[in-house]
This record gives structure tokens, C-alpha cells and sequence, in this order.
């Protein structure tokens, strides 16, 4: 069998070899490439609802959901009808349009530390944003960043771990400069201990600490009881300010995100993901006298060409009061319950000791008996076991992210008989490994 289906992959093949030779590694983002599961990947034709269907006619039920902007599921007639209709007076402007306020107006309405909010065009930008305005609002130029917690592709964010609570982080990836890595202070995470040590010697050089507000990134991963308020702590004990990247989490978990459900505020946040609907999107805010340093205002420059753009924001909208109005959050959280206590009795019954994490509509299942508190506990995962489910769960028509240190989400396309499938998948592919 050449690929995961036993179906047929037949456009996906050529279509990858085609992509290969004009792309590099075939994919615009590295994870599509499979290669964590030492396959090829298909090519997708059409989603609709909590479907998906590639080039070769093959449909699978999806845990994907584009990484996690499509939260009513794909295609849904409430967006495709509201990018239409705003696509009638042109999609692009580069000119204020009245979208960009009722959708700055939902955030802050929605998001509890939110008083002044600016739209961008990704969650990296959204980041790299924040980092700058930190930078120029405390003038101070250090930022601390968790392990395990991915920010995008940003400079000085794109940095592995060094050892010892001081040591600076070295570059993740070539093309970025030693000493934009030099700035940025790499720490275990739920280790509050360190960040205080850390503090303690250099806190007046720190400009903020940025963090996941619940990691997703390298699957999911839950803070300490006091943890993120003790983070909440030292920063504003030592003038830096506290950085939420909800570009995953928020409008996700709930209305408010992370900050909502944990009674934090951060002062900065960046966001993306759910508020565009399934079109490319970001924004970040916070408390109003730092978002007044941005130009044209203050003196920290950020700009972009489709920052705002029609299309983005209508979808968004769109999505976001279809959440309100069916109760999205609530259907979601039973939706997740009814997949965990699945999982959790498949676990049970097999006498596998995986870790399960899960919140709202955000899950992972870790192929480890560790306890997962951190990106150390993370990379015990038997990434081989992974694979051989991920293989079985695709030819049984089940998507999950081909990856072991990714998140899952569900939509409220999902319906019960789709979980139930899902848990038999499951159960087949746990008998494999």
C-alpha cells in the first residue's frame, strides 16, 4: 500500500510531485508535508461541515478544522454568505471599512482586558506585534518565552532551550541572528521558581513574558494551580508586562478565551485563528495606554497592507455571533465531554496509561505515561506508537493532525454519531500499536 489509504491516492501523488518541484518540500507550511508520520500528504478538494473530501474522492470525518479557525465547522452558510455579500463592494480596500469597527467592538465587548484592539493578517504578526509594542512601551528589550510554547515564526520568538534559568536561547532555525536570540530568555514551563530567579537578577531589563495561555503547540498542556497568576505577579511587581498569545485558545475555549476561564489579565494579548472565519487573520490588544504607543498615535511602528480587510473581518463576524446564537460553547463542551469519556474507557479497557488532556473543544491524547506538565514530559511520547494510529485512524476515514505535539478540535459541525465513529476508529487503531 503506497500512502495511508486504502483507497485510492492517485491525484494526491501527482499532485505532490508536481508541488515539490515548484514549492519547497511540496507544502507552504512544513507540518502538511507528513513527514512526522513518514508519509505524503493528500490534497483537499472540498470541506463541508466537519468533512473533508481530497482530490481522489476520499472523505474523512476531520479533527483538524484548519488548525482551529473553522470552530462552526467548514464551509458554514453563515460565513459563506456573509464573504459574499461583503465581496459584492470589493474585497479589499486598504482604506478604513465599517467591518474593522464592529469586529474591534465584539473583541473588546468579548475579551475581558481588552480595552483598544488592532487587526493583522496572522498569529505571527499578531505576536511579533505585541513583543515590539512591549519593547517600545517599557524600553527595555528582553522578553521571556516558555519551552514548548510556539509564537509563530517571528525572529527573536523562534528559539530553542538552553540550560539554566539564565541561559539565552540560541536560534531555531537558520536565517535567524544570534543576537536576536540573545534577547529572548528561554524557561522550562510551570516552573514558576525559575521566572522569579530570573526576575530577581534582570528584572529591570525585562520587557514582558510571553506565553501560551494553555500551550498548544506541543499538544496540550495545562498550568500549575498558580501558576499563570503568579506569572501575572512578577511581571507587574517589576514593570514588565504579561503577554497572552490566545491565537489558539481564544474565542476557542470560550467568549473571553484562557484569560476568562482562569480569572487572569494580561495586559497585552495576541489573537487570530476563530476571528477570521477561515480567512488568513490576527489581532492584538490590550490596555489602552499601551495600544495608544502604536503609530499613528505613539511611536512604535506596526502597519500592513490587508490589516483589516472586508472579507476577514465579515467571516469573522459572521462566525462569532453564529457562536453566540446557537450556543457554540456549550454544544462544544458536550460534544468534548462525550469524546474524553470515550477515549478515557477505550484507554481504560486496552490498559494503556496515555495522558488525555482536554478543555471545551481543544483535546490531545499524549503516548506517554508521563504526566505532562512540560515540553520535556511532551517529547516522552513513543512518536512510533503515533504513527501506527495515525495510519489507522486514516484509513479508517478519521483525521487527526499528522503529529504527535498537535492539538485536536472539534466543531459544532461535529454531531454524536461522528464522536461515536470517531471512538471506534480509535479503538481499532489503539489495537495496532
Amino acid at each position: 500500500m503506497n500512502g495511508f489509504f486504502f483507497m485510492k491516492q492517485d491525484q494526491s501523488q501527482i499532485l505532490f510531485k508536481q508541488a515539490k518541484q515548484i514549492i519547497p518540500g511540496g507544502v507552504n507550511s512544513p507540518v502538511r508535508a507528513f513527514r512526522n508520520v513518514d508519509g505524503e500528504p493528500f490534497f483537499v478538494r472540498k470541506a463541508e461541515g466537519c468533512m473533508i473530501e481530497d482530490v481522489d474522492g476520499n472523505r474523512m470525518i476531520d479533527y483538524v478544522g484548519t488548525w482551529g479557525p473553522a470552530i462552526l465547522g467548514h464551509a458554514p452558510e453563515c460565513v459563506l454568505e456573509a464573504v459574499n455579500t461583503a465581496a459584492q463592494n470589493g474585497v479589499s480596500f486598504g482604506i478604513p471599512n465599517p467591518y474593522e469597527v464592529e469586529m474591534a467592538e465584539l473583541i473588546v465587548d468579548w475579551v475581558p482586558s481588552v480595552e483598544k484592539v488592532r487587526m493583522v493578517n496572522s498569529g505571527t504578526e499578531a505576536t511579533m506585534s505585541a513583543v515590539r509594542l512591549a519593547r517600545g512601551f517599557t524600553g527595555r528589550d528582553k522578553v521571556v518565552k516558555f519551552e514548548g510554547c510556539y509564537h509563530g515564526h517571528v525572529d527573536s520568538l523562534l528559539v530553542a532551550a538552553g540550560s539554566g534559568a539564565l541561559t539565552h536561547g540560541e536560534p531555531d532555525s537558520a536565517g535567524v541572528p544570534s543576537a536576536f536570540a540573545a534577547e529572548t530568555i528561554i524557561l522550562p514551563y510551570n516552573d514558576l521558581d525559575k521566572v522569579q530567579e530570573v526576575f530577581a537578577e534582570i528584572g529591570d531589563q525585562i520587557a514582558a513574558v510571553i506565553v501560551e495561555s494553555y500551550p498548544a503547540n506541543a499538544g496540550l498542556i495545562f498550568p500549575k494551580q498558580g501558576y499563570l497568576q503568579g506569572l501575572r505577579d512578577v511581571t507587574a511587581e517589576h514593570g514588565a508586562l504579561f503577554i497572552f498569545d490566545e491565537v489558539m485558545t481564544g474565542f476557542r475555549v470560550a467568549k473571553g478565551g484562557v484569560q476568562e476561564l482562569e480569572g487572569i489579565t494580561p495586559d497585552l494579548t495576541a489573537m487570530g485563528k476563530v476571528i477570521g472565519g477561515g480567512l488568513p487573520v490576527g489581532a492584538f490588544g490590550g490596555r489602552a495606554d499601551i495600544m495608544d504607543c502604536l503609530a499613528p498615535d505613539g511611536p512604535v511602528y506596526q502597519a500592513g497592507t490587508l490589516s483589516g480587510n472586508p472579507l476577514a473581518m465579515a467571516a469573522g463576524l459572521a462566525q462569532l455571533r453564529e457562536m453566540e446564537r446557537v450556543d457554540g460553547y456549550g454544544k462544544l463542551e458536550k460534544l468534548g465531554a462525550q469524546l474524553e469519556a470515550g477515549i478515557r474507557t477505550l484507554l481504560s479497557e486496552k490498559g494503556l496509561a496515555y495522558g488525555f488532556n482536554r478543555v471545551g473543544s481543544m483535546f490531545c491524547l499524549f503516548f506517554t505515561d508521563e504526566e505532562i506538565v512540560n515540553l520535556d514530559s511532551v517529547m516522552t511520547a513513543d512518536t512510533a506508537a503515533f504513527r501506527k494510529f495515525f495510519t489507522s485512524m486514516l484509513e479508517q476515514g478519521v483525521y487527526v493532525a499528522p503529529s504527535p505535539y498537535e492539538t485536536g478540535f472539534i466543531s459544532v459541525a461535529h454531531g454524536e454519531e461522528e464522536i461515536a465513529s470517531t471512538l471506534e476508529a480509535m479503538s481499532l487503531a489503539l489495537a495496532v500499536i
